[in-house]
């Protein structure tokens, strides 16, 4: 399988070759800041991804233990990752080219969520990490 992504204004995209994860919705304060809703987002193997372009990649990193990676050219969120799972790294689901063929299947620290927003029934729920 192989899905390709980009930002909105093409300064960031790649192209992500094997396995990835379901969709995992994280409602914690952090992504719910970093992407404006709560992160929808899968994983790879870092070494399954081939950036095509990574011109306008920043990473930030609020504790120095996670870096979200973003556009610093339009701003698009676009990926997370931990010092403390390194062979991991979560993509956002929403600049992923579709078809894509991934489900969303469980949710992340559901007590974080805002209360404009009501989850979808049928889904794993977990109210912490």
């Amino acid at each position: 399988m192989s899905i390709t992504g980009q930002c909105m204004c093409g300064g960031v995209s790649y192209e992500i070759s094997g396995e990835m994860r379901d969709v995992f919705n994280c409602h914690c304060l952090r992504c719910r800041r970093f992407t404006g809703h709560h992160m929808a987002a899968t994983a790879c193997a870092p070494d399954a991804i081939t950036f095509l372009s990574d011109r306008t990649l920043r990473w930030y990193s609020p504790d120095g233990t996670v870096q979200y990676g973003f556009c610093n050219e339009c701003g698009s969120s676009l990926f997370w990752r931990s010092s403390e799972n390194p062979p991991h790294l979560s993509v956002c689901a929403g600049p992923l080219t579709a078809p894509t063929g991934l489900v969303t299947t469980q949710a992340w620290w559901t007590a974080d969520a805002s209360d404009y927003h009501e989850r979808a029934s049928g889904i794993t729920e977990f109210d912490y990490e």
